[in-house]
């Protein structure tokens, strides 16, 4: 990443430092993901969906440890895969969003709350912003070559009312506390980012 792009990491000591956490990152262009597993303090485990896992690009993601995930069901194998690493002490990295899009985090899908509260473990906000400002001169899909992408890292909170239940409506209550941190996170990184 810091060979074709020039990203400004803020705020990677909030990663906890040791024990599960789950990255919740906004979704605009497609090195979102890239980006911050190339930044993130710890290694981290993406969900990603299955489409993306084609010929050496899938064994490449395989090979790092990346989770693929069926967007059109209900994947238990990638379920119990992303618990597996939050139940080894690991961080596993969200889009919350579910897929690419304005990456303001204004309609999250319920695997967020279900992996935070389920898991056990704090989430981090984490805004990538400058990644779909304009397009590529070279490569039209790509950002600019060298040009700057922010990834900024929020305090981490848990999800969960401390109750410890699991119910539907639990989850649906986690979501909602979700989305207004990372939305209050969202406005936090732009203006301390200028975007």
């Amino acid at each position: 990443m810091n060979g074709l792009w020039k990203p400004r990491v803020l705020g990677a000591w909030r990663v906890p430092a040791s024990g599960p956490a789950i990255l919740a990152v906004n979704h605009s262009h497609n090195i979102d993901g890239p980006m911050v597993m190339g930044v993130s303090p710890r290694p981290t485990h993406f969900l990603i969906k299955k489409e993306a896992f084609v010929g050496p690009l899938g064994a490449f993601l395989s090979g790092i440890g990346q989770l693929k995930v069926d967007r059109t069901s209900v994947d238990r194998t990638a379920i119990s895969e992303a618990l597996g690493v939050l139940d080894n002490g690991g961080v596993l990295g969200i889009f919350p969003e579910g897929t690419r899009g304005e990456g303001d985090f204004a309609s999250l899908r319920a695997g967020l709350a279900y992996f935070a509260v389920r898991g056990g473990a704090p989430i981090v906000p984490v805004a990538v912003l400058g990644s779909s400002e304009k397009p590529g001169r070279l490569i039209k899909g790509l950002p600019p070559l060298r040009s700057r992408v922010d990834v900024v890292f929020g305090d981490p909170f848990e999800a969960g009312d401390g109750s410890g239940r699991r119910t539907r409506r639990a989850l649906d209550e986690a979501t909602e506390r979700i989305q207004k941190q990372l939305t209050s996170h969202l406005e936090n990184a732009r203006r301390l980012t200028g975007r």
